[in-house]
């Protein structure tokens, strides 16, 4: 295959070069058309694929995203089947640009989709399809509530087994983190799972009596073992210096949503990846009132993107800090593609258009400011193409 007539990102400029690819990887970066030409006399059978004088982008990599919660359960009490949520998800990633996807199961949380029975089941389902065929690379982020004593052993279980691909550390119980504010839990659980204030008491005892059941030496030997099988560990949600402090006690490199920007700013001097959510860019802030994802990147305090709960707002986010001049273009795709590859130690195989990488690929136009994928390319195939172009 060569993808030619394109604007090509590569790490550290945009360059109108053409990309090779042989065996599903990346062959060359070819400059000029002499060089063009004669690697089309040595590949006379390649697929050759006409950007257009669009942007050709690595394929986006999202470690963060919880949506296919949302396909499996898309209002409450309505199941669907895990084949049919998985596939039907996966379908809609590659338009999206997204080509490696870390689902993030939820262990512990206890309220909605978030059983034991149905995140085993989910992990399960994921490792089996993957082993048989995929559109993108499906990978699996296992998101442990460290008040959830009971589920330590499933955690223990999936990293023996190298089922799991990245893990992170959640607390979410008030006071702290997320719901530091007086009554944001509460407000939150009433209001998505039509609870009672008085049923929202005995969750809220419940889940401080749990936390208190979970040691730190018990956390740190499930750090130990993530970092015996090479998967990394993220914190979520820390509040503060301190809190930083403690979650690299447990071995964790990366710091996923800190709610301030002091809190981001000591994470990246303690050498932490800090990762902010894509939707928050997209949207000008937070859902939850807390850090501007944007503020954080303008102050050098976050250099990862995740899609968070929303697929489509990684691309997005993106040509939107570039746009706007918080990055230039290659330092904006850097956060959704490299960064994030090398904090989960995959960026020697993904995460830039490089020689010797795998051939994941997006070509993107645009549409009144908007990008917009026309082809999606994954491992060398073509796994989505829009006819359509603006």
């Amino acid at each position: 295959m060569l993808v030619t007539n394109g604007k090509v990102v590569l790490p550290n400029q945009i360059a109108e070069v053409a990309v090779a690819v042989a065996e599903g990887r990346i062959a060359a970066v070819l400059h000029g058309k002499e060089d063009i030409d004669s690697w089309l006399n040595q590949h006379s059978s390649a697929v050759v694929i006409d950007a257009g004088g669009q942007y050709v982008l690595p394929g986006l990599i999202d470690i963060h995203c919880d949506a296919i919660e949302k396909e499996v359960q898309p209002r409450p009490g309505t199941l669907f089947p895990l084949d049919m949520a998985l596939m039907e998800f996966e379908r809609k990633l590659p338009v999206h640009g997204i080509t490696t996807m870390y689902h993030s199961l939820s262990l512990g949380v206890g309220l909605s989709l978030r059983g034991d029975h149905l995140l085993t089941g989910m992990i399960e389902h994921i490792n089996s399809y993957r082993s048989k065929r995929s559109a993108i690379r499906n990978r699996i982020h296992l998101r442990y509530e460290v008040s959830h004593l009971a589920g330590m052993s499933i955690v223990k279980r999936f990293l023996n087994e190298k089922a799991i691909d990245y893990l992170s550390f959640m607390d979410h119980s008030p006071g702290q983190g997320q719901y530091r504010e007086p009554g944001s839990f509460e407000r939150y659980v009433m209001k998505n799972q039509g609870v009672s204030m008085d049923e929202v008491r005995v969750i809220v005892m419940d889940l401080v009596q749990r936390r208190e059941q979970v040691s730190t030496e018990q956390l740190q030997e499930l750090s130990a073992l993530a970092a015996k099988q090479g998967i990394a560990i993220a914190s979520h949600d820390d509040d503060s210096a301190q809190k930083v402090e403690e979650s690299i006690g447990y071995g964790v490199s990366v710091c996923e949503f800190p709610i301030n920007l002091d809190t981001a700013k000591h994470a990246v001097d303690r050498g932490l990846r800090v990762c902010v959510g894509a939707p928050n860019v997209v949207r000008g802030a937070s859902h939850d009132k807390n850090l501007s994802a944007t503020d954080a990147i303008a102050a050098g305090a976050a250099d990862i993107l995740c899609s968070d709960y929303h697929p489509s707002s990684m691309l997005a986010a993106v040509f939107k800090l570039a746009d706007q001049g918080i990055a230039a273009l290659p330092a904006a795709v850097r956060m959704a593609s490299l960064h994030p590859a090398q904090a989960l130690g995959a960026s020697g195989e993904l995460g830039s258009i490089e020689p010797g990488k795998a051939a994941d690929l997006i070509i993107v136009d645009r549409y009144e400011g908007l990008p917009w994928v026309t082809n999606t390319i994954v491992g060398g195939q073509v796994v989505y193409t829009s006819a359509v172009r603006y």
